[in-house]
């Protein structure tokens, strides 16, 4: 089986019990290896405030998980990632990891890259998200724009989402064997 890599929203393992219904679908055709984004970015484990984790991330926890799933993991078949795990995964695929697919579900920090990885990606905000990227930065990053109508940040925590977005990934990981080559 193909390896996929699923990194957690900030959250971590402990409120990430919608997680279940991914791996349910996703097992029957890849290899899944998890990875808690806390404990990939040191951040502490007390019950804080959202926006403390944040803080934590934003002032190093981020560079420091994509350094630290850097050192574990060189290369898997797809990856994706929840909410700030996709950012993760982006600046990690970007830094080395090898990767022909990267799915990513409200990462809404991607909306400050300005390059892309080499792979074959797929996001997928929630319409009403306010952080989302806009328009412009799909068009300049040339990704297509994937919203979900009525849907906010948390959206991938639904079970409906996640049978949509599962059968996404393993649509296009059927179809297209191997990533473009330059």
């Amino acid at each position: 089986m193909k390896k996929l890599i699923l990194l957690s929203d900030l959250w971590g393992i402990e409120k990430s019990h919608w997680l279940l219904q991914y791996k349910a679908i996703l097992e029957r055709y890849f290899e899944i290896l998890y990875y808690d984004c806390r404990e990939l970015g040191s951040i502490t484990k007390d019950d804080l405030p959202i926006e403390n984790i944040h803080s934590q991330f934003v002032n190093g926890g981020i560079d420091k998980a994509v350094k630290q799933l850097l050192q574990t993991e060189r290369e898997a078949f797809a990856v994706l990632g929840f909410s700030l795990g996709g950012c993760i995964a982006w600046k990690a695929c970007l830094l080395g990891l090898k990767v022909q697919h990267l799915f990513a579900i409200s990462s809404t920090r991607l909306r400050y890259e300005t390059a892309k990885p080499f792979a074959a990606i797929e996001l997928l905000y929630g319409e009403n998200d306010h952080f989302k990227p806009n328009s412009k930065w799909f068009q300049q990053i040339e990704i297509k724009e994937n919203l979900f109508q009525n849907e906010e940040h948390d959206l991938y925590q639904k079970k409906e989402i996640a049978a949509y977005f599962c059968k996404r990934i393993i649509e296009n990981t059927q179809l297209r064997k191997e990533a473009p080559t330059p």
